[in-house]
């Protein structure tokens, strides 16, 4: 049989539940004994296949994508990668942030025990008032305390428990922005170096290109100073053709220095010269199809999508959290302890004392405060809804750039390598029929600059098929289960920074991965 007291306090939860908050009965032992809404993944917006889902170079078929940027077959990009997930600063930062994140979780676990235990101690000396000549006719005792206090907030609202699943939730967060600062960072560096092999590639041919052209010009200056048919318009045309070819030169090594700089700090690394480190190489060469998978796929590949839906679930154990300070607040408390005035008789049974016994706080007019915060909060996890499947579109969209970028670049380079061979051809043509008089210097100039623009429009598109593979693998959510070990170590020439006094970059521990998270494939 209960007793009195234990009715009255199965009376007070019910008429709690009933009377003060939004939660009922039924919901709250449904929802495990907490109050508020329990969590359910919302819709994402997927479309069932891609754009161009029918083309040959689209395969809808899924592939291990945890090293894809080995479809290259380049070594320096094999090295440059391993480096970089070594030794980036900012996939370090991302690896404390998780680490902050299972240290909070675990201070949150522990609001599940009693939240206060205190071991106290004191000594006083008070003196005895007598009369009213004050303190010291008395005359005076010491007064020796030690004990124990306790005080255990009870969850019966699920207060504690949704703040450990909201942590949770927040430490998985944490985990799958280290992997999708891992996936830039992979797309950054392969990205940044077939830049500099792009700006390499049309360096080089703009500098055949003058090579030419310098010939040209000293053909027409030696036959100007003989006065051999040679205008003076023919020796200034050649010579401006000449100096503009040359002058696109210098842009490109803006562009190709800026993008080593960048390469520098995504190795973590200041910004050197890094033309030892990576040498003279063509822009690497892509395959003719890419395996895409399906749409639906990206939800389970893409670390920022499942981060997005992460900190949604945790932002609905808020609205939980917050309700339950609707609800009165239940707790035990006690103390044990020893009180005496000699401290030899301290721990005497005499001197023994303790008290136990639950208490309630209910926090009432509020002036609408704690409503008002439930308001909040619910808007708030409506706000994270939208940012996540907000986010499924744009890696949609992300994903279908890449792919037409990819696929429309094959197409545009195969036509420019005829045009370029047919452009080398007048120009030959051009040249022999000037230097025998057959042709003006005007109609050459003009095939000789088409030349120069066909060759870099080739070395562009070109430089667009890899740059768009990477962008479609970058767009899936490629690499994030890349470990430096996943491949053959294959280690970079030296590369050292300055003498400092503050901790080497590799000295950072990186988080272990956590036995508890789910593992999901790409």
């Amino acid at each position: 049989m209960l007793s009195n007291i234990q009715k009255a306090w199965i009376l007070l939860v019910v008429a709690a539940i009933c009377l003060a908050g939004c939660t009922s009965l039924k919901q709250y032992v449904h929802n495990g004994f907490k109050v508020g809404p329990n969590y359910h993944p919302p819709l994402a917006p997927v479309a069932q296949h891609w754009i161009d889902t029918n083309s040959p170079a689209v395969l809808n078929e899924s592939r291990e994508l945890c090293c894809w940027w080995t479809v290259f077959n380049d070594p320096v990009l094999n090295r440059l990668v391993a480096c970089a997930c070594r030794q980036n600063l900012s996939l370090k930062e991302a690896g404390l942030r998780v680490l902050q994140a299972r240290a909070q979780l675990g201070i949150t676990v522990g609001n599940l025990f009693p939240q206060q235990q205190d071991a106290v101690a004191s000594y006083t000396r008070e003196g005895i008032p007598v009369g009213d000549s004050g303190f010291g006719g008395g005359g005076f005792f010491d007064q020796w305390s030690f004990g124990f206090n306790l005080a255990w907030e009870l969850d019966f609202w699920g207060r504690f428990r949704r703040a450990v699943a909201a942590q949770k939730d927040l430490l998985d967060a944490s985990v799958e922005d280290y992997r999708n600062v891992q996936v830039t960072l992979l797309g950054d560096v392969a990205t940044n170096y077939v830049q500099i092999r792009i700006d390499q590639q049309r360096i080089k041919l703009l500098e055949t290109n003058v090579e030419v052209q310098r010939g040209v010009l000293d053909f027409i200056e030696k036959r100007f100073a003989a006065r051999f048919h040679v205008s003076k318009l023919d020796l200034d045309q050649a010579r401006s053709n000449l100096k503009q070819t040359e002058a696109q030169i210098p842009q490109l090594q803006i562009n190709m220095r800026q993008s080593a700089n960048r390469l520098c700090i995504l190795l973590g690394i200041p910004p050197q010269e890094l033309e030892d480190m990576l040498g003279e190489g063509m822009i690497p060469t892509s395959p003719l199809d890419v395996a895409a998978g399906i749409p639906a796929e990206l939800l389970r590949r893409r670390p920022d999508i499942r981060r997005a839906e992460r900190q949604a679930a945790a932002q609905a154990e808020e609205i939980g959290i917050a309700e339950s300070d609707l609800y009165p607040a239940f707790t035990l408390s006690g103390s044990l302890g020893y009180r005496a005035q000699n401290f030899s008789d301290l721990f005497s049974s005499q001197a023994f004392n303790g008290n136990i016994g639950p208490s309630a706080q209910w926090n009432i007019l509020n002036y609408g405060r704690i409503v008002n915060n439930v308001r909040f909060q619910d808007a708030h996890f409506q706000e994270l809804v939208l940012v996540y499947q907000n986010t499924v579109l744009q890696a949609a969209e992300e994903v279908e750039n890449g792919l037409v970028t990819f696929m429309r670049s094959h197409q545009q380079a195969e036509f420019l390598n005829e045009s370029v061979k047919a452009s080398q051809s007048a120009v030959n043509i051009a040249i022999l029929q000037y230097k025998t008089g057959a042709s003006d210097f005007n109609r050459y100039a003009l095939i000789e600059q088409n030349l120069v623009q066909q060759q870099d429009l080739q070395a562009q598109a070109l430089g667009q098929i890899a740059l768009g593979l990477i962008q479609v693998y970058r767009s899936l959510g490629g690499g994030w289960k890349y470990s430096p070990s996943t491949l053959p170590p294959e280690t970079l020439p030296p590369v050292t920074s300055p003498p400092s006094a503050a901790a080497k970059p590799e000295e950072v521990p990186l988080p272990a991965p956590d036995p508890t998270l789910p593992t999901q494939s790409p």
